[in-house]
C-alpha cells in the first residue's frame, strides 16, 4: 500500500517529529511495507484458531522458595549515604 507524502508528514506532526525530506520518503516506504504485511496478515482465516498467550507453549520456572542467607547488616550499610543506627535514612517523599 502506497502512502504519499502528506500522509507520512500528517503522522511526523501528530508525533511531533521534525523529518527531513530524505527521512520522509524512507518513512514512507516503511510504512507502506508495514500496512501491506498487515493487508496479508487480514487474509489470513484466524476462525478456528484458538487465543494464544505465546507462540509456543511455555511454563514459568520458579525456584524453590527456601531461606537463605544474606547480606550482613553491617555490610548492607557500609556504604549508606545516610544511616540512624541499624535503617537507612531516605529522603521524605510524602508531604
Amino acid at each position: 500500500m502506497a502512502i504519499d507524502r502528506k500522509t507520512v508528514e500528517n503522522v511526523a506532526k501528530l508525533a511531533r517529529l521534525q523529518l527531513t525530506p530524505e527521512e520522509l520518503d524512507r518513512y514512507g516506504k516503511q510504512l507502506g511495507a508495514i500496512l501491506d504485511y498487515i493487508a496479508k496478515l487480514e487474509k489470513l482465516d484466524v476462525k478456528d484458531l484458538e487465543p494464544l498467550v505465546h507462540a509456543v507453549d511455555i511454563s514459568n520456572v520458579f525456584r524453590e522458595d527456601a531461606p537463605r542467607p544474606s547480606l550482613p547488616r553491617d555490610a548492607a550499610l557500609q556504604n549508606a549515604p545516610e544511616k540512624n543506627g541499624d535503617f537507612f535514612i531516605v529522603p521524605k517523599i510524602i508531604e
